[in-house]
Formats: structure tokens, sequence, C-alpha cells
């Protein structure tokens, strides 16, 4: 009998199709140890991967490119201010050595008016000393040196700008003439200076001394 059972079992083994109770083996991919399966999935990992990893560089570089953008925006607004800044400063220095040059002007003219009032005296005794001599006497060599020296100094001053003012026989003017009488004349009309008492001057067209003058009434 056992030996029946065994001829039977050997039988049944003979006519069971291989494969049919037993676990398929996983196929494997070409030119790799692994199943096609397993292989599949790794590739697609791979590929997400990628794709994770490339969206990640973008952001990174987008966000390198906006962190510098703002950097150089910052140094241009720096820039900028510092530019105003300087413009700033040269205007105000350009203003103020056009107040200082203005203001030297002013004293050096204050400066000179102040000489030119004290030098006028003395032209005035010129004159009342050549007025007083003999007509004998202009050909003297001291009334000749005595001209000479008056004509001189005038033209000393004319370089300087220093003017004598009109007076007789121009009408009378307030910013020129201080009128200290009035006289009758035939030869000039109401109004006009008929005598200068007292020369006046001016100095770059400002009165240094009013001519002292009398007026026809």
């Amino acid at each position: 009998m056992d030996e029946k059972e065994t001829k039977l079992d050997e039988e049944l083994n003979e006519n069971v199709p291989e494969g049919s109770d037993e676990e398929k083996e996983p196929e494997v991919a070409e030119g790799s140890d692994e199943p096609k399966e397993e292989a599949a999935d790794k590739k697609q990992e791979d590929v997400e991967g990628q794709s994770v990893g490339g969206a990640s560089d973008d952001s990174k570089s987008a966000k390198k490119k906006s962190k510098h953008d703002k950097k150089q925006d910052a140094m241009k607004e720096k820039v900028e201010e510092l530019e105003d800044r300087v413009k700033r400063q040269l205007a105000e220095f350009e203003n103020f050595r056009n107040r200082t040059d203005k203001e030297k002007q002013q004293m050096f003219e204050t400066g000179a008016k102040s000489v030119i009032e004290k030098i006028l005296p003395i032209v005035d005794n010129f004159e009342r000393g050549l007025a007083t001599v003999p007509e004998e006497d202009k050909g003297t060599p001291f009334a000749e040196g005595m001209e000479k020296i008056y004509k001189q100094l005038m033209t000393e001053l004319e370089k300087m700008e220093v003017k004598p003012i009109e007076a007789v026989g121009t009408e009378f003017n307030p910013d020129l003439h201080n009128a200290v009488m009035q006289v009758e004349s035939e030869e000039y009309e109401t109004g006009i200076v008929a005598q200068e008492l007292q020369k006046g001057y001016t100095y770059r067209d400002q009165v240094v001394r009013h001519s002292m003058v009398a007026v026809v009434q």
C-alpha cells in the first residue's frame, strides 16, 4: 500500500503544471539586478526629486536676485542722497563766497570813500591857493610847481573814478547839490544853480560830498 500511495503521489506531481502553486519570480530589468517594477518606481522618484530640486533652485535664485536688487536700490538711493548733499554744500559755499566778496567790496568802498573825504579838503586848499596867485606870479617856478602838484593829484583821483559834480548852469538836484542860499540872476532861470561855493565829488557814481551851491530863486 505504501508503494501504491507513493506511486500515486508521483503521478499527481507530474500532472500538476509548473508554477501553478508556486509564486512567480519577479521579472528583472535588463542591465540591472533590481526587478522591473522597483526600477520604474525608483526612476519615477528620481524624476520627481529632480523636479522638486529644480523648483527649489529656481526659488533660491529668485530670492537671491530679489535681495541683490534691493541692495542695488539701497546703494543707488544712498548715492543720490550723497550727491544731493554735495550739491547743497557747493551751493551754500558759492553763496557764502559771493556774500563774502560783496562784503569785502563794500568794506573797500567804505574805506576808499573815507580816504577820499579826507583828501578833498586838501584839494580845496590847493584850489584856493592857486586862485590867490597874482597874474604876474603865475609863471614863477613856485606857482608852476603848485599847479603841477594839483594836476597830478586830480589825475590820480580821476583814475580812482573820483569826479567833480557839475553844478553851475545845471538844474538843482537834491541828490547832488546842497543849496545853502538863493540868489537873483538875469543869466539863469529859476531853479538853476548860479554859483558853486564848494565842489562836490562822486566816487564810482556814489556821492562822496554834495556840491554846496546857490540857486536862482
